[in-house]
């Protein structure tokens, strides 16, 4: 015998009827959670569509630190005695490559490198042409890195890659340069986000 027991056909009639409601609600409530689904997926696929690559891709291929202690000569550009200058500095040389992986060109136009220690980050343009060729000439033990430079304005074709070499200068000690947090090179692109680059090998002191 059921335990539930209805005495009169209208209570019959109105337990069918809860039933067949509680049936209904059942498939509203299903057919909410599916409508939820689709629309959230929907949603999704066209954000990924949307997404698109980056215009440039790029490279660390290997870095170099030269730590040094400078004392300048005491004089000036006309010989005339000045006060002499005595600081420590770091000079960072990368060989970066740069692709042009969209379907128009792209033009670089500063290339950043930035040190992270303790205090914060400390940011150095890369050398200009000029500057590039003279540091060679000063620091002749630097030689056998005088690579082709990767100029700082430079402008890629699509599919294009151009690789070089570029040189940074930091006043800080080598305590302080070993004791680094991060490093990464920042490849400012005109009308284009910047692209960001760390290096993934070991940088070889000089």
């Amino acid at each position: 015998m059921s335990l539930l027991h209805y005495d009169t056909q209208e209570e019959i009639d109105a337990a069918a009827r809860g039933e067949e409601l509680t049936k209904n609600t059942s498939h509203l409530v299903w057919a909410s959670i599916a409508a939820v689904v689709v629309v959230s997926a929907a949603i999704a696929t066209y954000f990924i569509a949307g997404e698109k690559p980056p215009v440039a891709t790029g490279e660390i291929v290997q870095v170099w630190a030269h730590p040094r202690h400078v004392q300048t000569s005491g004089l000036d550009a006309n010989g005339a005695p000045k006060d002499s200058d005595r600081f420590d500095q770091v000079l960072v040389i990368a060989h970066i490559k740069l692709h042009n992986q969209s379907s128009h060109p792209i033009a670089l136009h500063n290339i950043l490198t930035d040190v992270t220690l303790g205090d914060g980050v400390h940011s150095s343009y890369a050398a200009t042409r000029g500057d590039y060729e003279s540091i060679f000439i000063v620091y002749p033990e630097l030689a056998e890195l005088h690579g082709k430079i990767l100029p700082t304005e430079l402008t890629l074709d699509p599919g294009q890659t151009e690789e070089g070499n570029i040189v940074s200068a930091f006043r800080m000690t080598k305590e302080e340069w070993d004791a680094r947090k991060d490093l990464s090179f920042t490849l400012g692109l005109r009308y284009q986000p910047s692209l960001v680059l760390a290096p993934h090998t070991a940088v070889i002191e000089k």
